[in-house]
């Protein structure tokens, strides 16, 4: 009887795993400038010949010596761990060894690279083939390495055609580029296809300014960023524990606590949102990573602050000791096991609303409403005199996080306060910000009073019977066709309409939906005149809401005219002896 179980031919095996590793275009580039980054670089250049599967990277990072450059593409051979207790302590991009090794399987790999410290005069060029080096020879280049894979899957034809079309494969190039930018703003990026330049990224300070340049439609004024540090639980189950279940009790009581930071960055709900929930990307340690928890996290919180079938524009990255973070999960290491996954749905919670509060941090002065700037231009070029911003004129914006001081001064039309603060004036539409008020009030304490004469709703339909019962009113039959409700939410219950809303309220939605029916019901209408005091109590109370700057349903509440853009408007920058020719 022959064995029908067969150990496979080394080959075999190489070409197997360089599957599971190297699977595309974005592949390649991804595993290389991750390299790049873990060897400190800060200026990257990546070049494509898509039709000749050609890739080339090239870094400043520290280079390699020639000794490390001979055994750099062998199986598993890295020099970011050493045994088996650092596969859970990962602080670098790469660690497994896989990335050139596959590469060099799949492609035609060449290396050449000068290390900076200790300082070199010359670099080496080294050519591999099936993961050895063949060839080696002295080069002169600047410190930093250059890696090139040509004609890749060319020993793989199937592979190659089974892929995606080239624009595709392009497409995911320029994805994974962008969300490495993210996660690195430090980093100058340059990416050349068929010797052209096609796009390159400026450094920054923060995420915050590398978003700009990626999403074309968002300027720097549509987002707002928030640090948190934290002292995270240490939930890592240690050996004794696995010994001994009964200690996880005393263990997690005395749990150890680890310093993290959370950073989060969001389009300002009124100013910017996305049609899909293609925005809303999660990173840890430097690489974004799926963690579909936390992106459900950062929808539900901001679910009413959108308008309807909108998502946010978000980049949340943590920022965790390496004990947190099991990467031994995907190959590609996009999937991750994160520990106390419950906590840090609690910190994102909390950075969304403190991120959503009006105060002095979060209102550019020197920014204004889009329109308004438009205005601005428009008026500009009908001028000899064109205007550039006086930044002697623009207020800085005070580093303490306060509330801001809002006083009313009159109101437009019986619909809008005007109201001033130390930076210019606000426009604040009375209904939709009386309706945040109620619906926040509503989600505090959603309270149902009995009727002391219940109402007659008539015409129920079963569905509209279980969606009252589901809001805990009480309903029972008067007659044909008829019901008789003896309980209303509070806010309700002394208005004339109360039926109506009760009918309103039957057509569906879970009870957040109700909440928002209710207050936009209860809420002052537009068209209601106000006196100031009234006018400063709904300022006073709508600036201290956990989400001002929307209504339930998505609708900006304020416009801004900053001091700033009524000065350049009114051009209170001229000098008076020119604007009279003088």
């Amino acid at each position: 009887m022959s064995l029908s179980i067969r150990t496979l031919p080394l080959e075999t095996i190489a070409l197997i795993a360089a599957g599971e590793v190297i699977d595309s275009l974005a592949a390649v580039v991804r595993e290389l400038v991750e390299n790049a980054l873990d060897a400190g670089a800060n200026r990257i250049t990546i070049s494509l010949i898509p039709e000749l599967w050609w890739v080339q990277v090239a870094d400043n990072g520290k280079g390699m010596s020639l000794e490390d450059l001979q055994v750099c593409a062998s199986p598993h051979s890295t020099s970011k761990i050493c045994d088996r207790q650092d596969l859970w302590r990962i602080n670098s991009l790469g660690f497994r060894g896989e990335a050139l090794h596959s590469i060099a399987q799949v492609a035609e790999l060449e290396i050449l690279s000068r290390p900076r410290m200790p300082i070199d005069e010359i670099g080496w060029r080294v050519t591999y083939q099936a993961g050895k080096a063949v060839t080696k020879e002295a080069v002169a280049i600047a410190p930093g390495t250059i890696v090139t894979a040509a004609n890749l899957f060319g020993k793989i034809p199937v592979r190659r055609r089974g892929l995606p079309p080239l624009a595709q494969q392009l497409k995911g190039v320029q994805s994974v580029i962008q969300h490495l930018a993210l996660c690195h703003p430090q980093v100058t990026w340059q990416v050349k296809q068929n010797q052209k330049l096609w796009f390159n990224l400026s450094p920054g300070s923060s995420s915050q300014q590398i978003l700009p340049q990626i999403l074309k439609r968002v300027s720097l004024s549509d987002l707002q960023s928030l640090k948190l540090n934290l002292d995270t639980p240490d939930l890592e189950i240690d050996s004794d524990l696995e010994k001994e279940p009964s200690l996880l009790p005393t263990k997690i009581a005395d749990v150890n606590l680890v310093k993290s930071q959370l950073e989060l960055i969001i389009g300002l709900p009124d100013r910017c949102h996305r049609h899909r929930a293609d925005w809303i990307k999660v990173a840890v340690n430097g690489r974004i990573v799926n963690l579909p928890e936390l992106e459900q996290t950062i929808i539900a919180g901001m679910a009413r602050t959108l308008p309807r079938d909108r998502y946010p524009l978000s980049f949340l990255h943590l920022h965790t000791d390496s004990t947190q973070i099991d990467w031994n999960r995907h190959p590609a290491k996009t999937e991750i096991y994160l520990h106390s996954l419950t906590y840090w749905q609690e910190q994102v919670n909390r950075a969304i609303e403190q991120i959503l509060r009006l105060n002095t941090v979060s209102l550019p002065s020197t920014v204004g409403d889009r329109r308004i700037g438009k205005l601005l231009k428009v008026a500009e070029k009908q001028s000899k005199y064109q205007l550039a911003g006086d930044s002697s004129s623009q207020k800085k914006v005070s580093n303490e996080i306060g509330l801001i001081k809002l006083k009313a001064v009159a109101q437009v039309n019986k619909t809008y306060i005007v109201a001033e603060h130390t930076s210019g004036l606000w426009l604040v539409e009375q209904h939709i910000a009386h309706e945040r008020v109620l619906y926040e009030q509503l989600q505090d304490d959603w309270q149902l009073m009995s009727l002391e004469t219940p109402l007659i709703l008539n015409n129920l339909t079963s569905a509209q019977l279980e969606q009252l019962e589901r809001l805990s009113i009480k309903i029972e039959p008067f007659g044909e066709e008829l019901w008789r409700a003896r309980n209303a939410p509070a806010m309700l219950a002394g208005r004339e309409d109360c039926a109506n809303a009760l009918i309103e309220l039957s057509y569906g939605g879970d009870l957040q939906s109700a909440q928002v029916a209710t207050a936009c019901r209860s809420a002052i209408r537009n068209g209601t005149p106000l006196e100031l005091p009234q006018m400063q109590n709904l300022l006073d109370r709508w600036k201290v809401t956990r989400n001002p700057r929307t209504c339930p349903h998505g609708r900006p509440i304020y416009l801004s005219l900053e001091e700033s853009a009524l000065a350049r408007f009114f051009r209170r920058h001229w000098v008076i002896g020119k604007s009279h020719g003088i």
